[in-house]
């Protein structure tokens, strides 16, 4: 087991948990944040693209865990959970503040003046 296969198994379980939410969204007919809307991953996109991003992550996903020949040993199985799991706790920081009307991870990046901060504050 590599580094490089646990990092892939990751990938391959945060596509997948990237998914639900922009395919549950546009299952319901309703519009939700992707990279594609004003300001990307914090404007609203139609049930289409929410649907069809969802579909690319998923597709995306499997694809990544299908060429590597599937989850091979308990280390790559946890990592593809792991990979799911810190996504999933991402995504629910992120659209949290967007949906209460914050800017999500985007106002993580940025100080209260609107300048970036610093990486050596």
């Amino acid at each position: 087991m590599t580094v490089g296969r646990i990092l892939t198994s990751a990938l391959g379980g945060a596509l997948l948990v990237n998914a639900v939410p922009h395919g549950v969204s546009g299952v319901q007919g309703r519009p939700f944040p992707t990279p594609f809307a004003d300001p990307p991953g914090v404007g609203l996109s139609s049930p289409r693209v929410n649907v069809a991003w969802g579909a690319a992550n998923a597709v995306a996903g499997v694809l990544v865990l299908a060429l590597r020949r599937g989850i091979r040993s308990p280390g790559e199985a946890v990592a593809v959970a792991a990979g799911g799991v810190v996504t999933a706790v991402v995504l629910a920081q992120h659209f949290g503040s967007v949906q209460s009307g914050g800017t999500g991870l985007r106002g993580r990046l940025r100080s209260s003046n609107g300048a970036r901060p610093s990486r050596f504050q």
